[in-house]
């Protein structure tokens, strides 16, 4: 149903289009107050949500313009699961798990799974690698609950259909998938449903034709089938409010789109009036063709200027930065020239105290020589008195 619905939007013009949105947001609405009934959030986290490209099926396409919040929903009376959405009032998810989907991490923070009922594929980016695991523990989880109730399900028909002997496709039930499918369809998450097709006295008599006879032959089943009955007759009051609206919403779309196609056909007489008043058509082309060469070569022009100013620019900032380290090597001779200067002067004055340090020593060594001499003579003279003196000491 959400691909045959895409189809029908997408085939119409861009104003019933728009309408066509806003009956799908009411539809969510509706969607969101039969939740209030029997369907419950079960958990509840906050991303980014896209969505594949329909035309490439390779580029991602943002949905909401910042983080919204996702949910997992449980509905009770149908017991399915589902991946809810909501971007102020539009539904920008609105996924039902099934067995066959998997959920695949393509990134530490990012998340995708295939929706082949609504021929998309849904993308989550997370603020953090937790939440990503965590939403992907919950939807194999429910995956595997899904799964259960399936089986489940199967198990309940097949021992529904065996005591009666009936096929499964004359039993309808809550629990059973005809029921369920049809709820699915009526909620936008079938496939193959036209609800103008569909009559509500149809399908209570479809509900109702099975347990008849069963009733009859069953004394004491009465019960069951008492509660199978009020059942069916809830699911049929419920299909049937949600027939009379889509009938509705159909009507109106149908009048839009005779408004659209008058006014359609208005414009087009319109330009074929103004084609036929429009003597120079082709002049006005060949102009148009050669203003759009002269175009094309004056924004090759501009593209080649453009890289010629990059590359000047680039030209310009390395002359600059050459420039920085000329100065800087500049700076650097000066003070080696100056550093050189205060060695030379200080080489100067060590010369100078190196000369007047030597005559200083000259001097001192002709005086330490004099004194020497001195110092000899003086010796020598005493030498003499000890010897005089031993002398006169024998000679006494």
């Amino acid at each position: 149903m959400p691909l045959e619905r895409a189809r029908r939007i997408h085939s119409l013009p861009v104003p019933l289009e728009e309408e066509s949105r806003r009956s799908a947001a009411r539809t969510s609405s509706q969607e969101k107050k039969n939740s209030n009934m029997g369907e419950q959030p079960i958990y509840s986290t906050r991303a980014h949500v896209f969505q594949i490209d329909p035309n490439t099926k390779k580029n991602w396409m943002p949905t909401s313009k910042h983080a919204v919040t996702v949910s997992y929903f449980y509905d009770s009376t149908r017991n399915v699961y589902r991946i809810i959405s909501l971007d102020g009032s539009k539904a920008i998810i609105n996924s039902t798990i099934t067995p066959n989907m998997t959920f695949t991490k393509t990134s530490q923070k990012f998340g995708q799974w295939a929706d082949s009922r609504a021929n998309t594929v849904y993308g989550l980016g997370f603020s953090s690698e937790h939440h990503l695991a965590k939403f992907a523990d919950k939807f194999g989880e429910y995956k595997e609950a899904a799964r259960i109730a399936k089986e489940k399900s199967l198990e309940k028909m097949e021992l529904a259909s065996s005591p009666s002997q009936e096929s499964p496709a004359d039993i309808h039930s809550p629990l059973t998938p005809p029921v369920t499918a049809d709820l699915c369809r009526i909620n936008g998450t079938g496939d193959d449903v036209t609800l103008s097709d569909v009559s509500p006295n149809s399908i209570l008599q479809s509900d109702l034709s099975p347990t008849t006879p069963t009733l009859a032959h069953s004394p004491t089943a009465n019960k069951h089938w008492e509660a199978e009955l009020a059942a069916l007759k809830s699911n049929n009051a419920k299909l049937t409010a949600a027939l009379l609206e889509s009938t509705a919403n159909v009507k109106q779309w149908k009048q839009q789109l005779a408004a659209y196609q008058e006014e359609a056909e208005r414009l087009h007489k319109r330009v074929s009036e103004l084609e036929s008043q429009s003597s120079q058509t082709n002049v006005i082309k060949s102009q148009k063709t050669e203003l759009n060469q002269t175009i094309e070569e004056l924004e090759g022009t501009l593209k080649a200027k453009e890289e010629e100013m990059v590359r000047l620019k680039e030209e310009i900032e390395n002359a600059k930065h050459l420039q920085t380290q000329k100065d800087e090597l500049a700076k650097k001779y000066e003070e080696t020239d100056l550093r050189n200067k205060e060695l030379e002067e200080q080489l100067t004055d060590l010369e100078q105290r190196l000369e007047s340090s030597q005559v200083d020593q000259e001097s001192l060594r002709k005086s330490l020589k004099t004194l020497l001499e001195i110092l000899d003579g003086k010796i020598f003279e005493l030498t003499e008195l000890r010897d005089n003196l031993a002398k006169l000491i024998e000679d006494s």
